[in-house]
């Protein structure tokens, strides 16, 4: 494979991968139609309203609707039957389309299910209304059939909106890497080209600001570089001559060249992209309960339907009366309830999440939040800001720590160093006044030297102070430095006067949500790439009992998979494009919303506020939502197992015969209950 192609390979698995999208959706809604997920939810829009439009003629024309309303003489009009039957033939064959579709694809596949079931209960309400209309004796069903189709179109829209759209996740990472590079050649020579040509070898100049093209080593000059948005490190990373440096990493303020190392499918970016690719095609794909309950209905429709013409033909019944049995089997088995069971809940849930700071991306995962037993939490931008500031001050005894801050950041007032920039912040969060500093001189590596107010003040590592001989008595530095913080040293005049460790901010929420998730009955651990020191300090912070430390970027997805073969069912929270695996190989990923898109397209669920405590609030929810599914699927499939029989004639010799109209009317009520029940999810609060 030549260099220029194994670049391209990561916009081919992105086209790979949209491929695979679209084959979960063919396969979860092969009765559509369509090759194009975003063209099946938009065809699904564009027939619903259609619909919709033709519904209320339709049900005002209908002589059951007419006779209800007391409004026979009114609207009734020459032709009126056969207006009404243009009108729901245009719904019929445009509305009714992807299900009669869908009936012939699961045909072929001898799977029946609910497009069996819908395109059945259809065609007998549409033919026999239909035969009516020219003649038959007997009630059209006209609006039955316009209300159905209405109902399912609406549902199944509802329904294809949370299919995840997997290649928006690979094209998020495609879109970290610059489209050109500036390569010298051996003359030292700069040409600007695209970065897909470059091969391993070249040299590569890197501008202050700018993001590194392809995977290489430092040749020439020192910067720092922003890898957060690949590894999830809060820090920049000091990179010298011989470093190495991630493609898709941000360059700091120095301008450094690099010679090229990889590129294409050996690149860092490309093995995470390969890897969020494989977790996602080796997702487990949870067959809808509704579905699985529609294709028992379809046997039971069908058998019972056909069933009982055949007995009461045989029975010496008339046609009618025959045909009258059938029809009401299928009208009350029609699966207005059971096809608005799930979705209807659903969109109440992701109505009720939004308000309350939480996207839900796939609602197979979001209902198996129920059954969770350990949250992993991602520590950096997770649990802690995903920024260096002032952990501990820790002042001589006679020093005033306001006073010791304010000196610390005049020296490191016009310094881009992230250690600067922290102890800068520490003094403008705590309305400290920061005179200008004079005569400010670096030293390299290892502090800053200023003039302030007259007095020298060095802000310097302990390392520069042992080479000069001296020795920091103070046990709280080696306090500090156990907990992986690092610890700068405030002088003056010579004299130390204060410790400033740096780590990253633990975020205020993190502990309460930690809380939550024990009061939950949910283990939460923290999984990062920091040393043991760290993690342990952060831990022991936020009363975390189990912890992950110096986990590589590619090693977390690995990781969720051995908690997962403990037995546990975990949800992964993070927000780095390191975390998209782990987030993909988790029961349910949550992305935090800051993060990076490719974080928020592999998750489940987003948490928009950055609040890690609603994390508690995605499984009460869960929870609620799915109740209400059961409940719905419950009431669904008992009333079908009560009116299914009646509608048949089992009541017959007891003087009460169901005729279709009351059969459309209970089935009429069965979808009202099911829309009631959703709506109750709206009182929903959490109490965590």
């Amino acid at each position: 494979m030549d260099h220029a192609h194994a670049y391209e390979h990561p916009h081919q698995q992105v086209l790979q991968m949209h491929e695979h999208s679209v084959e979960i959706a063919d396969e979860m809604h092969s009765h559509a139609g369509h090759s194009d997920h975003g063209a099946m939810v938009a065809d699904f829009r564009r027939r619903f309203w259609l619909c919709l439009a033709l519904t209320p003629p339709v049900l005002l024309l209908s002589p059951m609707i007419q006779h209800g309303l007391g409004l026979g003489d009114v609207l009734r009009f020459r032709g009126n039957g056969l207006v009404l039957f243009a009108f729901s033939t245009v719904v019929y064959v445009y509305g009714g389309r992807p299900f009669l579709t869908g009936f012939l694809s699961e045909l072929r596949n001898r799977e029946p299910g609910m497009m069996t079931l819908i395109a059945v209960a259809i065609s007998v309400a549409y033919f026999y209304s239909a035969a009516v209309t020219f003649g038959l004796q007997g009630v059209s069903f006209y609006w039955e059939l316009v209300t159905l189709i209405g109902v399912m179109l609406l549902g199944h829209w509802l329904e294809m909106r949370s299919v995840i759209g997997a290649s928006r996740a690979l094209e998020g990472l495609v879109r970290l890497l610059p489209d050109t590079a500036l390569k010298l050649d051996a003359q030292g020579n700069m040409q600007e080209v695209p970065a897909n040509a470059l091969q391993p070898g070249d040299r590569v100049l890197i501008r202050p600001g700018a993001k590194v093209p392809v995977d290489g080593a430092v040749a020439e000059g020192e910067s720092s570089f922003n890898e957060a948005m690949l590894t999830g490190e809060s820090l920049p990373v000091s990179k010298k001559p011989g470093d190495f440096v991630i493609g898709g990493a941000l360059n700091g303020s120095g301008a450094v060249t690099i010679e090229v190392k990889a590129t294409g499918e050996k690149t860092y970016l490309s093995q995470v992209i390969e890897i969020v690719k494989q977790a996602q095609a080796s997702r487990s794909r949870t067959q809808d309960v509704a579905n699985r309950a529609a294709g028992w209905l379809t046997y039971v429709a069908l058998i019972a339907g056909f069933g009982s013409l055949g007995f009461w033909l045989l029975a010496g019944q008339t046609y009618e009366f025959a045909i009258q049995r059938m029809v009401t089997v299928m009208v009350i088995a029609c699966p207005h309830a059971l096809g608005l069971a799930v979705p209807l809940v659903v969109a109440f849930s992701t109505t009720l999440s939004a308000r309350n700071g939480l996207l839900i991306r796939d609602r197979a995962a979001f209902e198996r939040a129920r059954d969770l037993t350990a949250a992993v939490f991602d520590k950096t931008g997770t649990l802690t800001e995903g920024r260096f500031g002032v952990s501990d001050i820790a002042v001589v005894a006679d020093a005033d720590e306001a006073e010791e801050l304010r000196f610390a950041a005049s020296a490191e007032s016009q310094s881009e160093h992230p250690i600067a920039q922290g102890i800068v912040a520490a003094a403008k969060e705590r309305g400290i006044a920061v005179p200008p500093p004079a005569s400010v001189r670096n030293i390299a590596g290892e502090g800053i030297v200023a003039v302030v107010e007259g007095q020298e003040v060095r802000v310097v590592s302990p390392g520069y102070l042992t080479r000069l001989g001296r020795t920091i008595g103070d046990p709280r530095l080696r306090e500090l430095e156990s907990q992986g913080k690092t610890v700068v040293i405030l002088l003056r005049a010579g004299e130390p006067r204060a410790l400033f460790a740096l780590a990253d901010i633990v975020r205020p929420e993190s502990r309460e949500a930690v809380a939550q998730l024990k009061r939950l009955g949910i283990s939460p651990i923290m999984l990062t790439g920091d040393a043991e020191g760290v993690a342990k300090a952060v831990s022991a912070e936020l009363g975390i009992d189990e912890y992950i430390a110096e986990v590589l970027p590619d090693q977390k997805a690995a990781k969720i998979k051995q908690l997962r073969d403990r037995g546990l069912r975990v949800a992964m929270i993070g927000d780095g494009v390191n975390d998209a695996p782990a987030l993909v190989e988790a029961d349910l990923g949550v992305a935090i919303g800051a993060g990076t898109d490719v974080a928020v397209e592999s998750a489940d669920v987003v948490l928009v506020r950055n609040d890690p405590r609603d994390v508690a609030a995605i499984l009460g929810l869960s929870r609620a939502t799915y109740a209400k599914i059961v409940q719905n699927l419950i009431w669904a499939t008992a009333y079908n197992a009560v009116a299914i029989p009646m509608a048949a004639g089992i009541t017959f010799g007891t003087g009460f015969t169901m005729t279709p109209a009351v059969g459309a009317a209970l089935m009429s009520a069965s979808t009202l209950i099911v829309a009631v029940n959703a709506q109750l999810l709206r009182f929903y609060r959490n109490k965590d």
